[in-house]
């Protein structure tokens, strides 16, 4: 009996740390995952474009949330360390999280929104590409070019604002967060 029951603790011990990476980025990952969903429900509800840049606001939660949970894992393991392996898991989960959900905010927002919102957002791009053009003449396009990019923007979806969105979210993660799981290693 005491064999089996030293067994049982040791294992206990070894799977505690990796469960409380898996809480801080639940909880620190749906937390930035869902303020980035609810920014852009605020924004269309308000009348702006809950697709457009102004989604950036949001999203830069992300890397300041990689970095806390990483943070809270040092506090919480202390006087040990979680080493690199554990502080980095928790912050690219964190990060792998909230962009999972940040996306299908997207998503979700795309298809409850319809067609009329994803169109005004069709319409926002198209200007920042024609004003871009006309404010920047050392970086002329051929009318083709132009001609080329504006149909790629009238095929925008759902799907690929969700992509873009996805890819976005996680970029910003990562810049802090593997900066951010190297320092708080120790």
């Amino acid at each position: 009996m005491a064999v089996y029951s030293s067994v049982e603790t040791n294992a206990t011990l070894d799977t505690a740390p990796s469960r409380l990476v898996t809480r801080l980025a639940l909880r620190f990952g749906g937390g930035a995952g869902l303020a980035c969903g609810l920014w852009m429900l605020g924004l269309q509800l308000s009348g702006n474009n809950g697709f457009g840049p102004k989604q950036v606001l949001a999203q830069l939660l992300v890397p300041l949330a990689a970095v806390a949970s990483e943070w809270v894992l040092r506090k919480k393991l202390q006087p040990g360390k979680p080493g690199l392996g554990r502080s980095l898991s928790v912050g690219l989960l964190t990060v792998l999280i909230a962009a999972v959900i940040s996306a299908g905010s997207v998503l979700a927002l795309a298809y409850g929104a319809g067609e009329p919102a994803l169109a005004r957002n069709r319409a926002e791009v198209k200007e920042i590409i024609l004003s871009q053009q006309r404010e920047n003449p050392k970086m002329m396009r051929s009318e083709k070019e132009i001609r080329q990019q504006l149909q790629n923007v009238d095929k925008l979806a759902a799907s690929d604002l969700a992509t873009s969105n996805f890819t976005i979210v996680l970029l910003f993660g990562l810049v802090l967060a593997l900066p951010g799981g190297i320092f708080f290693r120790e």
